[in-house]
């Protein structure tokens, strides 16, 4: 039994966040940050759905990390995600990368598109 690191399994955590960039796997990611399982995906940012859309089978939840604050996503994308069997649920970038990490450790089928604070 280990006692002092969580070993995510099904995917790679995100190590950190600022101003602009995300870490995942050690690497900065600059912008907008697609990870669902299997990776982290190419994407731009809202209004692509596609790449959710893509691997819709893969996901129960994708986690809407909206920057620095909470705000609405557009009811339009919210609404192709929920037709396609995605779960969305919104939140502040930080309290979404908090959130992926989590439930990643725990083996869940989750995505998380976050915009950079």
């Amino acid at each position: 039994m280990r006692m002092n690191e969580v070993v995510f399994e099904t995917g790679q955590p995100v190590d950190g966040y600022g101003a602009g960039f995300f870490r995942l796997g050690g690497e900065e990611r600059h912008g907008p940050l697609a990870v669902m399982p299997g990776g982290p995906l190419s994407w731009r940012g809202w209004p692509d759905v596609q790449p959710f859309l893509d691997r819709a089978d893969d996901i129960d939840v994708l986690l809407v990390g909206m920057g620095s604050d909470i705000a609405p996503l557009d009811t339009a994308i919210h609404q192709a995600l929920e037709a396609a069997g995605i779960g969305v649920e919104l939140m502040s970038s930080p309290s979404a990368c908090r959130t992926y990490n989590i439930l990643l450790s725990e083996g869940r089928r989750i995505g998380l598109a976050a915009l950079p604070v």
